[in-house]
């Protein structure tokens, strides 16, 4: 995976552009967001921050606004536009995408049920990497578990 995203956090494949990841699911909630994966990063519209966070999409302009007027962020180093298809792949439209900077940055600044489960994954993440110098997707290490489980015993089969 890409990057192990929030706590309780269920994952699809990542492929190389543009696919679907569930970012974040808890107990009470089940979100999913089309990701953009690109240059090494995860990049959200304003829209995919405000459902993440479950807030509206006001919230989240202001506190990038905020965000960038204060200068904890250059805003020109997480924003990019990208091309976009629209209705039956006859339209195209830009849209503007922010960084995972800007998304953690946003979601410490957001107060919602959302936003406090996604600064306590990210700081339990970040601990296992200072701490341990990696993290680990417990689900996906299961799901790729029984996966090799599956080949070996249709390999003993052949």
């Amino acid at each position: 995976m890409v990057c192990a995203f929030f706590a309780h956090t269920t994952q699809k494949k990542i492929m190389k552009n543009k696919s679907e990841i569930i970012l974040y699911q808890t107990p009470d909630s089940n979100v999913s967001i089309d990701v953009v994966v690109e240059n090494e990063n995860i990049w959200l519209t304003q829209a995919q921050i405000a459902i993440l966070f479950d807030v509206k999409v006001p919230a989240i302009s202001k506190h990038l606004r905020n965000i960038y007027q204060s200068g904890e962020l250059e805003e020109n180093s997480t924003f990019s536009i990208l091309e976009n298809m629209g209705n039956e792949g006859k339209q195209r439209y830009q849209t503007k995408y922010y960084s995972l900077d800007a998304i953690l940055s946003v979601g410490y600044r957001v107060n919602s049920k959302n936003a406090t489960q996604f600064r306590i994954w990210a700081n339990k993440i970040l601990k296992d990497y200072i701490l341990k110098g990696y993290a680990i997707n417990d689900k996906l290490k299961i799901q790729q578990y029984d996966e090799l489980k599956q080949t070996i015993k249709l390999s003993f089969m052949a």
